[in-house]
């Protein structure tokens, strides 16, 4: 009963006889323990038995109080807690021989066994106890987080993080970690045709986004790589442009991480834009986007992806705005709300109710918090301090705001 049932698993389906044996027995967990209750009750009972008579010849009735002492104390010792402590520790070993004993005397004592399992049975009926289903045996996701959680030294931390991403997957929206509306980058129809070229060529991405005025007026997709041919032999014109446009792929707002890998696969896309309920376009998601929350950021191309979040020598950081919330909680191990705003912007707007001026000082979640610089209808940097010793109140009426002037 005390064996790693995961573990005897992966032996068994690996061809180990005894675990493949073991398993059998551990099957029908009632009837197998029956067989040992039996057979245990049995020794131990007939031991007092020939105890008693020993003792009965040999001191009287006086012996039959040493007899039951003594045996006692032997029983407990050297039959209870000394052996099954024992085998509790080499558990694998010795359920390689108990299986190998208990499957023979499973089929013997199968009618006796059985008659005692129907009685109980009906006792736990009575009792209104139901048996435990295969079902409460599976592991819910945070307990298979414990389980990798408790495997270090087994797995590599690199491969543990993967893996704990993966089951984060179902948690996280296409919301989280979408690049948002107003950071989309494409290219305008509308705009000259010098301008779209100068787009195209200084593009760091693979893909862009074409739409006419606005990003509302989507058209589609253009991927870079397939141009190349019309780009070095100077055909590129307007009209191969618009020819080479791929229609864009719409995702619901909200949608699991997990289903939306799926259906990238099943549709065999890798990007698709996010709309709200209204159809809205509110961000852009790529395949890349998801793969990284699994195993981390793919590109540090400081050009390409500027650094969000730069540490300053005093222990702060200079944060940008647009900084997601899950982010600032992964790489610096910290443990800001996410229920609400998902950047560092939404944070300080839900906070004064309205944008701050430069200098405006507030705490949040225990972290001092200095807004740098407000432009454009937007936060653009904060300067967050390290979690305040004494534990700042994290209730928003206890975050008292201050303005430097």
């Amino acid at each position: 009963m005390s064996l790693n049932r995961y573990r005897l698993r992966h032996k068994a389906n690996n061809g180990d006889k005894a675990a493949q044996r073991t398993a059998r027995l551990l099957e029908n967990p009632d009837r197998l323990i029956s067989l040992i209750l039996l057979g245990n009750n049995f020794v131990n009972i007939l031991a007092s038995a020939i105890a008693t008579v020993i003792a009965l010849r040999v001191m009287g009735e006086a012996g039959i109080a040493v007899a039951t002492g003594l045996l006692t104390l032997v029983i407990l010792v050297f039959a209870e807690v000394t052996p099954k402590t024992f085998a509790t520790r080499k558990s694998e070993q010795f359920a390689a021989i108990a299986s190998a004993v208990y499957q023979p005397l499973m089929a013997i004592t199968y009618p006796l066994v059985a008659a005692i399992n129907w009685i109980s049975s009906k006792i736990l009926t009575l009792l209104n106890t139901e048996a435990i289903s295969a079902e409460d045996e599976h592991l819910s996701s945070e307990e298979l987080r414990t389980v990798l959680n408790e495997t270090a030294g087994m797995i590599p931390q690199r491969h543990r993080d993967m893996l704990l991403n993966i089951l984060d997957l179902g948690t996280v929206s296409v919301n989280d970690i979408m690049v948002p509306r107003n950071e989309i980058v494409g290219i305008d129809l509308e705009d000259p045709w010098d301008d779209i070229m100068q787009e195209i060529s200084n593009s760091p991405h693979g893909r862009l986004l074409v739409y006419r005025e606005n990003v509302d007026n989507v058209v589609g997709f253009i991927y870079l790589r397939k141009m190349l041919d019309a780009l070095r032999s100077g055909k590129m014109t307007r009209e191969h442009l618009e020819s080479v446009v791929r229609d864009a792929y719409f995702i619901p707002e909200g949608t699991t991480l997990t289903v939306q890998l799926l259906n990238f696969q099943r549709e065999k896309r890798r990007v698709a834009l996010v709309v709200d309920e209204y159809g809205d376009i509110q961000g852009m998601l790529t395949l890349e986007d998801i793969l990284e929350e699994i195993v981390g950021e793919f590109d540090n191309d400081p050009q390409i992806s500027p650094a969000e979040i730069r540490p300053q020598p005093d222990g702060s950081y200079i944060v940008d705005g647009t900084a997601q919330v899950r982010n600032l909680n992964k790489s610096l191990n910290w443990s800001l709300p996410s229920e609400g705003p998902k950047t560092l912007n939404g944070i300080v707007v839900e906070h004064f109710e309205n944008f701050p001026p430069q200098g405006a000082v507030f705490t949040f979640n225990g972290h001092p918090m200095t807004v740098l610089a407000v432009e454009d209808n937007r936060v653009q940097t904060v300067r967050i301090e390290p979690q305040l010793v004494d534990g700042a109140e994290d209730d928003p009426n206890n975050q008292k705001a201050v303005t430097n002037n």
